[in-house]
C-alpha cells in the first residue's frame, strides 16, 4: 500500500501512543459516541479509542486506516479484550465499502486528500449509511494554518459551509465550528458534522 507524509507523521504519532496508552477520547469523537448504534464503520479509525468506546457499548464496528501502526494496536486490544472491532489495513483514499451501517464515522480524515478526492469519498460514506443511520464527519476547515501534517500536493482545507451542504437532505442532528492552538502560535479550523439520513432517502446528498 503507498505511503505518504501524512501517513508516516501519524505512524509515529500512533506508536507514541500506544506505548503511552493513550486511549482517552477527543472532543469530537466524545461528541459523536451517544449517536452510535448498531453496525458502525470507523473510517480513518486511528488507535480506534471510539471504536472500542462504542464496541463497549453494544455496537459492532468495522475500524479502517492507513496506518500499520494503529490496525497492529486494534487488532491487538481487540483480541485481547475481546470486543467485536475488526481493524483492517486500508488505503482509505479508494478503497470500496461492501456494505452498509447503521453509523458511519470519518473523524480528522478528509482533508488528508485533495479535494475532489475528499468530495467523492465523502459521497461514498453517505451512500453507504442505512435510512435513520448517522454520518458523523470531522475536517479541518479553512483558516487552519498549521499545515506540518500534509502533503504539500494533496490536502483540503474545507470551506466553512462545505460539509452542511454537501448533507442538504439529511437530519442536522450536530454541527460546530472549533478552532484549537497549534505548535508555532498556527491554528487548527474544525468543523464538526452529525447528520441523520432520513427515510426514503436513498443516494447521498
Amino acid at each position: 500500500m503507498p505511503t505518504s507524509r501524512s501517513i508516516e507523521f501519524f505512524d509515529r504519532q500512533f506508536e507514541q501512543q500506544a506505548r503511552d496508552r493513550d486511549l482517552g477520547l477527543n472532543p469530537f469523537e466524545i461528541a459523536a459516541l451517544p449517536h452510535l448504534s448498531g453496525r458502525v464503520l470507523d473510517y480513518g479509525c486511528g488507535m480506534g479509542n471510539l471504536a472500542f468506546a462504542a464496541a463497549m457499548r453494544g455496537c459492532t464496528v468495522l475500524a479502517l486506516d492507513a496506518s500499520p501502526a494503529a490496525i497492529g494496536h486494534i487488532r491487538q486490544r481487540a483480541a485481547a479484550e475481546a470486543l467485536p472491532v475488526q481493524g483492517i489495513l486500508a488505503d482509505l483514499r479508494d478503497h470500496r465499502i461492501d456494505e452498509n451501517f447503521d453509523a458511519i464515522v470519518a473523524i480528522g480524515l478528509l482533508m488528508f486528500f485533495d479535494c475532489p478526492t475528499a468530495f467523492r469519498v465523502l459521497s461514498s460514506l453517505q451512500a453507504c449509511v442505512r435510512e435513520g443511520g448517522v454520518a458523523v464527519v470531522n475536517v479541518l476547515t479553512e483558516g487552519t494554518t498549521f499545515l506540518d501534517m500534509f502533503d504539500a500536493e494533496g490536502y483540503c482545507l474545507f470551506p466553512k459551509k462545505e460539509l452542511e451542504s454537501r448533507f442538504a437532505g439529511w437530519q442536522i442532528l450536530h454541527s460546530e465550528f472549533s478552532d484549537f492552538d497549534a505548535p508555532g502560535g498556527k491554528n487548527k479550523a474544525f468543523a464538526t458534522l452529525i447528520a441523520r439520513k432520513r427515510v426514503g432517502q436513498h443516494a447521498a446528498a
